[in-house]
């Protein structure tokens, strides 16, 4: 049963009792395809949404917040959105045990997304964890737009690389670091970064996955010189911008930095305006 839209600002949000449709294991995490028609007509890359969680007396209030991986407009299912959870507390084991036929009450598409450049260019997607999971829609924006693709995917094991299989259909090229050295390249996604900026003269980097990771990012990036947008990782309680947990120091055109919701004003950013240390 769907519930009546709302708007926020420019966004018009939806609220849906969603039906799993298929879900399946990726290395140390779950994927969820769930039927969300208005949600996909209306999402973005870099946008994400909130799903309730647990069963009514439980005691799971909060509602989690992910970003959309992918969609799907149109099929004998309607429009649909994948999902990417990583089960770690009583919520998100919840959402991984989902299975066929199950619901779960989702609001969204929320926040800013990416922006994608109007002409042709080359770009660098890089994704640490988890956080690989919206790379993917906008791979799929950025490619029906003529940019050549490269993406570099990380993380500490090779089971928490996410999109292994899928980054050879979405790029022109993948590099793969673990920390452990289990998977690709032994270090770290920024041990490989400039290189791939030089290798494919880029022009764009888009990046998602831990802050610490981020911040290092867009260090190399103003460095180099290349515009670079980073999708945040902020714990969201509501996404909406009512609950003040998601709050982070952005600067604005006078230098300053302030406090901004990241859910609303974000997730996702420029790299130059975060106030990456304080």
């Amino acid at each position: 049963m769907n519930t009546p839209s709302a708007s926020l600002g420019k966004n018009r949000i939806h609220q849906i009792d969603a039906e799993v449709l298929a879900t399946r294991r990726a290395g140390a995490y779950t994927v969820l395809t769930l039927s969300a028609n208005q949600i996909a007509a209306a999402a973005k890359p870099g946008q994400f949404v909130t799903c309730s969680v647990g069963e009514v007396g439980t005691g799971l209030i909060l509602r989690r917040a992910f970003s959309i991986h992918d969609v799907t407009s149109t099929g004998g299912q309607g429009g649909t959105i994948d999902v990417v959870v990583a089960p770690h507390g009583g919520g998100t084991q919840w959402l991984a045990q989902r299975r066929r036929y199950d619901k779960v009450n989702v609001s969204g598409p929320l926040g800013q997304g990416f922006k994608v450049p109007r002409e042709p260019v080359s770009c660098v997607l890089v994704g640490g964890g988890y956080g690989s999971a919206p790379l993917f829609f906008l791979a799929k924006v950025l490619a029906a737009r003529g940019c050549r693709i490269e993406m570099i995917l990380g993380g500490a094991t090779a089971d928490k690389v996410f999109g292994i299989l899928e980054s050879r259909r979405a790029a022109n090229s993948t590099t793969l670091v673990t920390e452990d050295g289990t998977l690709g390249v032994t270090g770290r996604v920024t041990d490989v970064l400039v290189d791939s900026i030089n290798r494919f003269d880029a022009k764009a980097i888009y990046a998602c996955g831990p802050m610490g990771m981020l911040a290092a990012i867009s260090e190399l990036a103003v460095d180099a010189e290349v515009a670079c947008q980073v999708a945040v990782e902020e714990a969201m309680a509501c996404g909406f911008g009512v609950c003040m947990t998601c709050v982070l120091p952005i600067k604005g055109d006078d230098e300053v930095p302030r406090l901004v919701r990241a859910c609303v004003a974000g997730p996702v950013f420029a790299c130059e305006q975060v106030a990456w240390h304080l």
